[in-house]
Order: C-alpha cells, then sequence, then structure tokens
C-alpha cells in the first residue's frame, strides 16, 4: 500500500450508523404542544333598578357577574344611594310583585342579560330580637305593678297591699313564667329568617301586648276580684293545662330550631321527633301557635276574666292568619308536603292549592318561543301595562318556572 492510498483512506468520510442517527433524530424532536383551552368568555349582565311607584331611573349597574345575589345586588345598589341600606330595600321582578330573596342568584332569574328591578323603601328598619323583647318585657314588667298595686291605681288603702286570694298569686306566677319563658327563647332559642322588621311595627306590637295585659292585670288583681265559680278543680284543671301547652311550646320552638343550622335560612318540612309533644306535626303546620292559643285557653279558666278571655280569641285570629300564610308557602315549596295537616287546628282550614291558583301569579309565557331563542315575557295577568321584553331562552324560563310551581311548561315552535 502507497503512501496516496493511506491519505486517501483517512481524508474518506466515515458512513454513519443508521440507528444512532434515528436516536439523535428522535432525541431532539420534541412533542407537540397541546393548545390550552380557550377560556370562555363571561359574559357580564347590566342591571337596571327602577322606582316601583314614579317608574323613575334609580341606578344602573354595569358588569355584573352572572352567579351575584340580590343581596349583592344591593350592596352594590347601597353604595351610589347611602341612604337606603340593604335591609330597607325591596327589590322585585314586577313593580307589584313579591320581594326577591337575598340569596337568589341573578343568572337563574328569569331575565336577560339586561334585567330590569323595582326598588321599594320598606322604612327604617329594627332587628327581630329588639322588637321582641321589648314587647315581651312590657306586659312582664306591667303585670308586676298591677300585682303589688303600686300607688295610683286602686287608690291608697290599696297600696302594696296583695290579694287574699291564691288564684291571683298562681295568676301572676303563670303569666310571668309565660314571659320570661318568651324573652329567654328570643335569647337562646330562636333563629329568624330575617333580620329586620319595619320600625313602625315596634309601636303595634307594643300596643297589642302591653294594652292587654294592662287590662287583664287591673281586673285580676282588682281588690274587687272574685274566684272562678268552680273554685280549686277550676283551677287546677286550668293549671294543667297552661303548663302542659306551654311544655308544648316550648318542644315546637326546640324542634324548629333543629331545623335550620346558625346563620343559615335553610327551610325544611317539619316532622315530629322522639318527644312526644312534637307529634302534633302529624295533625297541623304550625303546632306552637296551637300550644299558644291552648295556653291562653288555660289561663283564662283559671282566672275567669273577660280580659283575658278577648285577648286569646283576638290572639288565635292573629296566628290563625300567621299559621295560614306558612302553611301556603310549605305547600308551594315542598311537593311532598304532608296533605292532611291544617293551618293550626286539626282537621279544620285544610289548604290545598290548585293548579289554576298558581298559574294567576306567575308570569305567562309569549304564545310562541323556540328553544334556546329569545322570546317575551310579561307581567302578570292584573298588571299588563308593565308587560317588559326580555333576552331570556325558552329553556331557561321553563326551568325556573318548573321550580317555583312545580308545573311543566310546554314551548311551542312556531312553524313558518
Amino acid at each position: 500500500m502507497d503512501m496516496n492510498s493511506v491519505v486517501s483512506e483517512i481524508r474518506r468520510p466515515k458512513p454513519q450508523n443508521d440507528s444512532s442517527a434515528s436516536v439523535k433524530r428522535s432525541s431532539s424532536s420534541k412533542p407537540p404542544k397541546k393548545k390550552a383551552p380557550a377560556k370562555r368568555a363571561t359574559v357580564y349582565f347590566e342591571v337596571e333598578i327602577l322606582d316601583a311607584k314614579t317608574r323613575e331611573k334609580l341606578c344602573f349597574l354595569d358588569k355584573v357577574e352572572p352567579n351575584a345575589t340580590i343581596a349583592d345586588i344591593k350592596n352594590m345598589f347601597n353604595k351610589s344611594h347611602p341612604e337606603w341600606y340593604p335591609a330597607r330595600q325591596s327589590l322585585r321582578l314586577d313593580p307589584k310583585g313579591r320581594s326577591l330573596k337575598e340569596e337568589d342568584i341573578l343568572q337563574n332569574l328569569p331575565v336577560g342579560t339586561t334585567a330590569t328591578l323595582y326598588f321599594r323603601d320598606l322604612g327604617a328598619q329594627i332587628s327581630w330580637v329588639t322588637v321582641f323583647l321589648t314587647e315581651y318585657a312590657g306586659p312582664l314588667v306591667i303585670y308586676l305593678l298591677f300585682y303589688f298595686r303600686v300607688p295610683f291605681i286602686y287608690g291608697p288603702k290599696y297600696d302594696f297591699i296583695t290579694s287574699r286570694h291564691s288564684v291571683v298569686h298562681l295568676a301572676c306566677i303563670c303569666h310571668s313564667f309565660h314571659y320570661i319563658k318568651r324573652l329567654l327563647e328570643t335569647l337562646f332559642v330562636h333563629r329568624f329568617s330575617h333580620g329586620t322588621m319595619p320600625l313602625r311595627n315596634i309601636f303595634k306590637n307594643c300596643m297589642y301586648y302591653w294594652g292587654f295585659a294592662a287590662w287583664m292585670a287591673y281586673y285580676i288583681n282588682h281588690p274587687l276580684y272574685t274566684p272562678p265559680v268552680f273554685g280549686e278543680e277550676q283551677v287546677k284543671l286550668a293549671v294543667a293545662i297552661f303548663l302542659f301547652c306551654q311544655l308544648g311550646n316550648f318542644s315546637i320552638h326546640i324542634a324548629l330550631r333543629n331545623l335550620r343550622p346558625a346563620g343559615s335560612k335553610t327551610r325544611k318540612i317539619p316532622f315530629p321527633t322522639r318527644n312526644p309533644f312534637t307529634w302534633l306535626f302529624l295533625l297541623v303546620s304550625c303546632p306552637n301557635y296551637t300550644y299558644e292559643v291552648g295556653s291562653w285557653i288555660g289561663f283564662a279558666i283559671m282566672t275567669q276574666c273577660l280580659p283575658v278571655a278577648l285577648f286569646s280569641l283576638v290572639g288565635f285570629i292573629q296566628m290563625t292568619i300567621w299559621a295560614k300564610g306558612k302553611h301556603r308557602s310549605y305547600l308551594k315549596e315542598f311537593k311532598d308536603y304532608p296533605p292532611l295537616r291544617s293551618p293550626i287546628v286539626p282537621f279544620i282550614l285544610i289548604i290545598r292549592l290548585s293548579t289554576a291558583v298558581e298559574n294567576r301569579s306567575m308570569p305567562r309565557l309569549s304564545p310562541y318561543c323556540a328553544n334556546k331563542t329569545p322570546m317575551k315575557v310579561y307581567g302578570s295577568p292584573k298588571n299588563t301595562d308593565h308587560a317588559r321584553t326580555s333576552s331570556v331562552t325558552c329553556e331557561k324560563y321553563a326551568a325556573v318556572l318548573e321550580r317555583k310551581a312545580g308545573n311543566s311548561v310546554r314551548c311551542t315552535v312556531k312553524s313558518h
């Protein structure tokens, strides 16, 4: 081998190994990057708030989150109108409709992306606890003033002289026990779904409780008061009725308290517990009112006093109105609510809601609405002059009405 052949052999390039080249290519090539999913654009709402009486535009809220609650909207409205704090506001979809709940979510309401709400001023507010403490403390103090016969009530010769009748002392114990129990329940038992009530109500409530307490106490503790006709037997029977109903009323309040967790507004169907006093839930929706009326009937039998009987009658009428309202709300909210319950008295005033009555209180659908297309939503039949148009899909609005009324809503597609 000569020198030239050696040099040419050295300069000749070596053939590359195919396997090593493929490894290099595979190592150098990176996997394709996955495209990040496109972020879904948030659809903001525009909320226009009008005065329910004058239709004057009070506020316009721009870029409101779809998951904002009515409580959030009230706080936003309060920033532009500090004189109307949230507890004083009532927002509704119709000028004469019902107030929306604070936990209602904007995107779940039958409104479009441009929502119109109507505002009503509820007036100055005061907490329920303050109202209850005031209206219950008054009768307790007023009754004791008559019981101890303070001066300027019955005359100088009867000042601070106790009655000789044992039923008078027993009536004072029962009356004081009732209102002390109410005060303690207000502080430690009751959980209120609404934090406040109109300030004007405290004057009306105090006139009712304080006035009747003074009227009853004046006659029961009067020096010329006469005991019941049937004597000790009548008094013992009345005390048994009073104590039985007081224990029943307290048991129902405890059962209702356990249905609602602290700090929430959750509503559940009340059912009897192991406590026998709660078995009245099998027959009535508001057994606390039933026991309350029973307590005052027992007190009226014990004292045989006409003002007590009138107080029991007026209280029964008022509590029947409250019980019927709560009974209707239970029937509307819960489809499986026990049908045999009556509001306050077993087997009396049983209320059943018909579909026709329900439909009169609901907004009407437009005659034609295609799926996922804008449709017209009108006010209630009585307020056709306030008809308004919202960009709401038929599917969404039907779901809202179905949750509210428990009825199916049919959407008809118009053929062209």
